[in-house]
This record gives C-alpha cells, sequence and structure tokens, in this order.
C-alpha cells in the first residue's frame, strides 16, 4: 500500500511537469533564436560601422586621383549601408521589444509554477493528512470488532446466566410464597400471644398503680406530719393535694448524670425518682433517698441528645424529646421503649402528655407543633406556628389548651379544635421556657432579655417581672419552674448560680451557688421537699431544706 501511494505521487508529478513544461518549448526555443540573430546583426552592424569610418577616412584624402563616378559609388554605398544599419536597428528594437515581452511572459508562468508548486505542497501535506486519518481509523475499526465480538460473547454469557438466575428466582419465588404464607399463619399466634399478654400486664399495671397510690398516700401523710404540707385543707380547688414547698438551702446528693452536657430534668409525679436526659442520648432514672441518690436505671434509643422530658400522670410513662427529630415513649417499670414518634424535620425541642397518657404534644425548629396518638402511633394533628418553638405547656387536665414559646419572642396560644393559634402575647426576648401553676392562673416564661415574666392568664397580660445584677439566661433551653405550691419560681443562671424568686415577694429568696457551669434546667419535687438542677457539664444536684 505504502507503494502504490509513492507510484502514484512521481505519475502526477510527471505528467504535471509535462502540462506545464511543453507549452513552453516553442517559446524557448524562438527566444533563443532570436537572440542567436541579436548577436548576428550586431556583429554585421559592427563590422559596417568599421567599414563607413574607413571609407570616411579615406574619401577626402585621395579626392585628387578618383573620380567623381567613384565618388558618387561610394556615396550610394554609405547610402545603403545607412539604410541597411537603420533596418537592423529597427529590427534590433523589435527584438528588445520582444525580448521584454518574453522576460515579463516567463516571470508571470514562474510565479504560476510556484502557486502551483504551493498547491501541490498544501495537497501533499493534507495527503499525508489523510494517509495518517486513514491508518488510526483502520486501527480503531479494528479495535471495535475485537470490541464487539468480546461484547457478544459477553452478552451470550449473560444471556446464559439470566436464565439460570431466572429459573432460581422462581424456586425462591416459590419458597417465599410458602414461607409468607407461614409467616401470615406464625403473625395470627403472635397476635393472640400480644392480646394475651396485654391483658396481663394491664392487670399488672393496675395493681402497680393501686400500689403507687398507696404509696403516694402513706407519703403526703408522712409529709403532713412532718409540717412540710398542708392538713385536710390541702385539697385546693379540685387540683388535688398540695404540699407547701420548702426553701432549699444545702445539697442533698450531687452526681455525675451524663457524659456531657445535662440539658432535661424532670421529677417522677408519684415517688422519689427523677429523670434526666443529656447530650450522651441517653435518659436516666435515680432514685432519691435523704442524702443519696441511686441509678435506677438508663432508657436507651434516642440517637441524638436529649432536650425534654416529662412523665404521664400516673408515673408510669416516660415522654422524651431529641435532637433526631423524634420523640420515645417508655413504660418505667420495665424500661422499654414503647413508641417512637417520626414527622418532625427539625430537632424536637419540647413534648408533652395531652391530659391522657394516650396523646403526646411536641414543638420543633422545623416551627410546627404535632399531635401524636400513641394508639395508632401516627401524628393526627399539626399546627404551624411559623416560629422555632423551645418549649410549651398545656393549660388544663384535657389538655384543650396548648401554650408555647419560641423563638420570634412570642407566646401563641392554641386550642385543639381550632388549626390557628387563638391569642399571641409578644415579649422582649426569645422564650426559652414556659411553666403553669398547678390552678393554671400564672404562667412563668424565661425570655433571653435576662428576666422572668409573669402572665396572669386571667388577664392574658405580665403583671410581674423577674429579674436581678449576676444573672444570665445561659441557653435558648434554659428551663424555669414553679414549686408545687407556687411560692416560689427557680432557674438556672449562665455562671452556674440557681436563682430561687418568692412569687409574691418579686425577690430573690435564694441564690444556690454549686455548679461550674450553666445551669440549663431545674425541677421541683411534688411535694416541696427537694430542688433538682442541672448543668452543662455534666452534673446534677439536688437541693433539700435540711
Amino acid at each position: 500500500m505504502a507503494t502504490d501511494w509513492r507510484n502514484s505521487i512521481v505519475s502526477q508529478v510527471q505528467k504535471r511537469n509535462r502540462r506545464e513544461t511543453d507549452i513552453f518549448q516553442d517559446l524557448i526555443v524562438q527566444h533563443n533564436k532570436i537572440f542567436e540573430n541579436l548577436n548576428t546583426l550586431y556583429s554585421e552592424n559592427l563590422q559596417l560601422s568599421i567599414q563607413i569610418e574607413k571609407l570616411k577616412t579615406e574619401g577626402p584624402g585621395s579626392s585628387g586621383s578618383i573620380s567623381n563616378y567613384s565618388e558618387v559609388r561610394y556615396q550610394e554605398r554609405i547610402q545603403q549601408l545607412e539604410q541597411k544599419l537603420l533596418s537592423q536597428a529597427e529590427e534590433l528594437a523589435e527584438l528588445h521589444r520582444r525580448k521584454g515581452e518574453n522576460s515579463q511572459q516567463i516571470i508571470d508562468l514562474t510565479a504560476a509554477i510556484q502557486e502551483k508548486d504551493k498547491a501541490i505542497a498544501s495537497r501533499d501535506v493534507r495527503l499525508a493528512e489523510n494517509t495518517a486519518t486513514i491508518v488510526r481509523l483502520e486501527a480503531e475499526v479494528s479495535l471495535l470488532h475485537k470490541s464487539k465480538n468480546e461484547l457478544h460473547y459477553l452478552n451470550d454469557t449473560l444471556r446464559d446466566e439470566h436464565q439460570a438466575l431466572q429459573m432460581l428466582f422462581n424456586s425462591v419465588e416459590e419458597k417465599l410464597r410458602k414461607l409468607q404464607e407461614e409467616n401470615g399463619q406464625m403473625v395470627e399466634r403472635l397476635i393472640k400471644y400480644k392480646a394475651k399478654d396485654a391483658d396481663k400486664m394491664n392487670e399488672e399495671n393496675d395493681n402497680f398503680l393501686k400500689k403507687r397510690f398507696a404509696r403516694m398516700q402513706k407519703d403526703i401523710e408522712d409529709a403532713c406530719r412532718e409540717g412540710r404540707g398542708s392538713s385536710p385543707e390541702e385539697l385546693t380547688e379540685g387540683y388535688g393535694p398540695v404540699c407547701t414547698s420548702s426553701l432549699p438551702s444545702r445539697i442533698n446528693s450531687r452526681i455525675d448524670a451524663h457524659e456531657g452536657e445535662v440539658s432535661a430534668v424532670k421529677w417522677s409525679p408519684l415517688d422519689k425518682v427523677l429523670a434526666t436526659g443529656g447530650a450522651d442520648r441517653k435518659v436516666k432514672l435515680w432514685e432519691v433517698t435523704k442524702g443519696s441518690c441511686e441509678s435506677k436505671g438508663v432508657l436507651i434509643g434516642s440517637n441524638a441528645g436529649v432536650m425534654a422530658i416529662d412523665f404521664d400522670s400516673s408515673g408510669s410513662l416516660i415522654l422524651a424529646a431529641s435532637n433526631d427529630y423524634a420523640t420515645r415513649v417508655w413504660t418505667v417499670s420495665d424500661q422499654r421503649l414503647r413508641h417512637t414518634l417520626t414527622g418532625h424535620s427539625g430537632k424536637v425541642m419540647a413534648a408533652k402528655f395531652l391530659g391522657e397518657a394516650s396523646k403526646v404534644v411536641t414543638g420543633s425548629h422545623d416551627r410546627t407543633l404535632k399531635i401524636w396518638d400513641l394508639k395508632s402511633r401516627a401524628c393526627i394533628e399539626t399546627k404551624f406556628a411559623g416560629s422555632s418553638c423551645n418549649d410549651l405547656v398545656t393549660v388544663d387536665s384535657s389538655g384543650s389548651i396548648i401554650i408555647s414559646g419560641h423563638f420570634d419572642k412570642s407566646i401563641r396560644f392554641w386550642d385543639i379544635r381550632s388549626e390557628t393559634s387563638t391569642n399571641n402575647v409578644i415579649l422582649n426576648g426569645k422564650v426559652t421556657s414556659l411553666d403553669l401553676t398547678r390552678d393554671s392562673k400564672y404562667l412563668v416564661c424565661c425570655v433571653r432579655d435576662d428576666t422572668l415574666k409573669l402572665l396572669d392568664l386571667r388577664m392574658n397580660q405580665v403583671v410581674t417581672l423577674f429579674g436581678c445584677d449576676g444573672f444570665k439566661v445561659g441557653c435558648d433551653y434554659a428551663r424555669a419552674t414553679f414549686s408545687p405550691d407556687g411560692q416560689y419560681i427557680s432557674v438556672g443562671s449562665a455562671d452556674g448560680s440557681v436563682y430561687v424568686w418568692g412569687m409574691a415577694s418579686a425577690k430573690v429568696e435564694t441564690i444556690l451557688k454549686e455548679h461550674g457551669s450553666a445551669v440549663t434546667a431545674t425541677s421541683w419535687y411534688p411535694f416541696g421537699s427537694y430542688l433538682a438542677s442541672v448543668d452543662r457539664s455534666r452534673k446534677a444536684i439536688i437541693w433539700s431544706d435540711i
């Protein structure tokens, strides 16, 4: 193949030479002849000039001896020679003119030949490039043919494997169908066993509640005998027994509650069990006695830090809101996870049982409040607040009214029968927590302007402002709480102090200093003899009056 294109190029060059050279052969021959004639005439003209000069020289010297006839002949001869010289001069001029024309024609033809040579060189370059491209494309075609053959082989192999897998799939599908039938039968049996277990558990729970109620009655009687509770007048307007709270003054116990920040604390409504939640994703239960605090269990299942804790009214269920966008419910007796409520798209900052133990309300950073039914384990209503919710409370035992505190400095009042908030109260800073007195007449709000606001819900306005030098709200979820009898309000400060204000006096009654970092939350024991506080450096401290 290489020899063919070389022979082709040589043949094309030869044709070009014949085509572009032969047409000038006659012109070159005529040009050479003209030059030869020019040289001959030039020689003759030179000789004649010499002869004329000789005759002119000889003529005057011999005028006496030469006859007139000879002189006439000389003159004629001179005229002839002059005419011949003139004609040759004209012919020479004509030859010079033709020589100039031929020279210009030669220049033009030479330029044309150079242009042709350039065009041929350009074609040669393109020919070489096209030849290289052809070689490359032939190599690619060869590779593609090889790849095509490999793909055909691979396709055949895959087809065979697919057929084998299809047969195996059919076999597995048949086994799956049989297993599903067996599973359905097993599920039916399991449901029957679960129903029996549920009946048995309900019976055990009833017995457990009866025992706890009896124990609660005994604690109330003990508290009354010790002078910490009211006697027969403990029944206040149908809200149940309320013991007079004592002002804490000393440390009952100090514990390293969690591995990191402790952000939530809550007492059980019936016995001396304290629950704490922290950044280590755990909820811990503690048995508190006089002068000591012992671990009673750890509730696991959360995938992020726990931000809020609540017990139901019987103390048998515990609720925890988490930063993993979920809320979880455990049973206290066996410490088993019963429900996981997912649906928020942001951190869940607050969670409360909504009246009965089968309903829960949660508030989140996603600017919504959700109401959940634990029986169906589903969200039954979503309320769009428009701002991140940091805390919430329920006003009555039926849970028909919800109050929520928000990042946009607003307190919103919700009727569960309405989709929108029924009323808003604007404060001077972000609301970090809310708490109600037992009679639901007063609401305390912890605000990031380093004050506590007391709202009279009957007038729906701020009636008292709590604040003092040195008190600083340490975080966006700092929790302030009422004492059980509503006589005191406790809250933690950024410097590690716990401030206790008197409800009636609006003055600081005591400042408890023991924490080494910002206090995040406080909680009063339902019978008034203990106050628990937690901080951001894993500490939990239980305060008492003696």
